[in-house]
């Protein structure tokens, strides 16, 4: 059974005999159900009975309901009321809008408000660029979706969406202190999105894509960029591109082999694959062989689309036409953005020795990263339950931190190289070892660092 998760936790309210074995029943409830203890809090004691809140983590849904059931089974034992601990977390959204300035007199509300607001707007109409010295567009990211392509739920629409956006928008604020603000949008339709996000541009700094489905996400990036003057930046494709790179950076350092020299397999073509693939090739790598449903793609193959084209003229040129674990035969680096379950342990031992395996589909992995583990000396998921967690986090916040503070009006493949060099230096060199390539999520001085380097590399 996979290890209990906090992202199933659960807190049951269970109303017990007031004896001495209470809690102890109750902890041995929750370990033979294979549930994780976190706390026992008695909230509620009289003569003949205690209220005790029972919190624990749980595999899935299904596991929370038998382990609560295992608790209401106890003789003399009554479960009052189960809570999800991820859904109250939720209540009321994450987010809210907190003045910077105070509103506390007259004397306050004349310079904030009418009648002194009036001599800033002037202000700005005569000087446009003034809108980031003055407004909340100095700070401000919008985390714009279509609901097309959610995490791995598919197409839920902009509703279902929202609550992802708004963590997007928690975590810009708790790692970079970057304003950003959920733009769910109501419509799949390409022009109608390019539109929207245009009309909407001049309150913000910057565009954060995010969960837009391919090939339309390349389409509505491609056309923004184009038209507005401020960074458009896809985190499904770029911010994805740039921890693998940052993570293989180090992996490489671990194996002692170069960029250059080494053959790469890539599972999964859509907007991730197609991103890591052009950012690996600016970096130096010239021999990858990227794979779909069916195979190996290559120039020879007819029906392919314009990004799929681009992949076939850029990667594989022996045109090597086999399937994904054919290609993986002597290969030193195998990165997945596919789906669960595709590969196992023989064919990772098919692979070059002092092999590199990133195994990035969430929740579940192209391969078990233990039975990877007995054959690559490297390895890597998206998951935060096994070590080298390749998480966008490590990326995002930092990049628009830079681009913010520079004042940028675009994002280009140096400032993605520079974002993943720094990452990967976050990690010191008498730190580096097979299970430790990528900083750790919460260590403050990643974003910084990569705020820093994408300025510089803007060339502020």
């Amino acid at each position: 059974m996979p290890a209990p998760s906090p992202g199933y936790a659960i807190t049951v309210r269970v109303e017990a005999p007031a004896s001495a074995t209470a809690t102890a029943q109750l902890s041995a409830a929750v370990s033979t159900a294979g549930g994780a203890l976190t706390a026992l809090d008695v909230v509620e004691s009289r003569h003949d009975h205690v209220v005790i809140d029972v919190t624990c983590d749980a595999v899935d849904v299904a596991h929370a309901d038998t382990i609560t059931k295992a608790l209401g089974d106890l003789d003399g034992f009554k479960v009052r009321k189960v809570s999800d601990r991820t859904f109250l977390i939720h209540l009321g959204g994450k987010l809210e809008v907190t003045p910077r300035v105070q509103l506390k007199n007259r004397d306050d509300l004349s310079r904030a408000y009418t009648p002194g607001v009036a001599r800033v707007c002037m202000a700005i109409a005569e000087n446009p660029d003034d809108a980031r010295r003055l407004t909340i567009k100095r700070n401000t990211v919008a985390v714009v979706t279509d609901g097309s392509a959610v995490l791995g739920l598919g197409n839920i629409g902009p509703a279902a969406a929202l609550p992802v956006m708004e963590g997007k928008a928690a975590l810009f604020k708790r790692f970079a202190n970057v304003d950003a603000w959920p733009v769910c949008l109501d419509t799949q339709d390409t022009d109608e999105i390019v539109r929207t996000v245009q009309l909407l541009a001049p309150v913000y700094g910057g565009v954060n894509l995010e969960d837009i489905s391919a090939p339309r996400c390349f389409e509505v990036e491609r056309r923004l960029r184009e038209m507005l003057d401020i960074p458009v930046f896809h985190d499904d494709q770029h911010g994805t591109a740039i921890v693998v790179l940052a993570a293989l950076t180090n992996a490489l350092r671990v194996v002692s082999k170069r960029l250059e020299d080494i053959k790469i397999v890539i599972s999964g073509v859509g907007a991730a694959g197609h991103a890591i693939i052009r950012l690996l090739l600016a970096e130096g790598a010239r021999d990858i062989i990227a794979c779909d449903r069916k195979g190996a793609v290559h120039r020879d193959q007819s029906g392919r689309d314009e990004f799929r084209t681009w992949i076939a003229d850029n990667t594989n040129e022996a045109r090597f036409d086999g399937t994904l674990k054919a290609a993986l035969s002597g290969a030193d680096v195998f990165i997945g953005v596919s789906g669960a379950n595709i590969l196992n342990g023989d064919d990772i031992a098919t692979m070059a020795s002092e092999a590199v395996v990133f195994a990035l589909a969430n929740p579940d992995p192209e391969v078990d990263p233990l039975a990877a583990r007995l054959h690559a000396t490297v390895v890597a998921t998206g998951r935060s339950d096994f070590p080298n967690q390749i998480n966008n986090v490590l990326a995002f916040p930092g990049v628009f931190r830079g681009l913010l503070d520079a004042g940028a009006h675009e994002i280009n493949d140096q400032m993605l190289i520079a974002a993943a060099s720094a990452i990967a230096n976050a990690v010191k060199p008498e730190e580096l070892n097979p299970s430790y390539i990528i900083p750790s999520v919460f260590d403050a001085a990643v974003a910084p660092a990569v705020a820093a380097a994408v300025r510089s590399a803007a060339g502020k």
